[in-house]
């Protein structure tokens, strides 16, 4: 019964090691926090902590706060919560996956066995391609439109979370320099991502 095992190895995968605890005691923190200080930034913590899945809910015009009624904002709450959960999961049972890596890897073989995941399943490659053309989008505005706008916006939520570190880099930069560490960076954390990525769809096939 494969579709009965598969959610069984995912929750293992997400709750079984040290890591993925790890990474949801830290999101439990910053929920307490969130309603703990509601006025500080600390209330973007749990949206950042399970990106890049939680910023899904950018793309639809509904969110805490909507209009329309009780039914209305309890339905909106209700499916940004959902995201907050989805994204909960996929990341820790991605963190799960890598902390159960293989050992006795000889040392030439080691960054081959640790970047293969990010393309040997179509998971990770589908992932790649978006973060190629969320990539693309961001050159193309910078260096052939005339009007950037929030190009940036789109590579910056396709590889959330570890893309924060990318423009806090960038941010203090000017000129040509600060596009090209952003740029650096938001590939780096797309690689890892699909790293990640890899290693859960692998680990659920095993």
């Amino acid at each position: 019964m494969p579709h009965a095992v598969r959610p069984r190895r995912l929750f293992t995968l997400a709750t079984g090691n040290w890591l993925s605890r790890g990474y949801l005691a830290m999101l439990a923190v910053s929920v307490v926090a969130m309603f703990a200080f509601p006025e500080s930034e600390l209330g973007l913590d749990p949206m950042t902590l399970t990106a890049p899945l939680s910023f899904l809910g950018m793309a639809f015009p509904f969110g805490p706060g909507t209009e329309g009624g009780l039914a209305v904002e309890v339905l909106a709450t209700g499916f940004w919560v959902g995201l907050l959960l989805l994204g909960a999961l996929g990341n820790a049972a991605a963190l799960g996956a890598l902390a159960t890596r293989s050992a006795g890897v000889p040392p030439r073989q080691r960054m081959r066995t640790l970047l293969a995941p990010a393309v040997d399943n179509w998971p990770a490659r589908g992932y790649l391609a978006m973060v190629a053309a969320a990539i693309g989008v961001f050159l193309h505005a910078v260096y052939v439109s005339p009007d950037p706008g929030f190009a940036g916006i789109w590579p910056l939520m396709v590889t959330a979370p570890l893309s924060i570190l990318a423009i806090t880099l960038s941010g203090p930069l000017d000129g040509w320099l600060s596009p090209v560490i952003f740029t650096a960076g938001t590939a780096l954390a797309g690689l890892c991502n699909a790293v990640l990525l890899g290693r859960l769809a692998r680990a659920l096939r095993g």
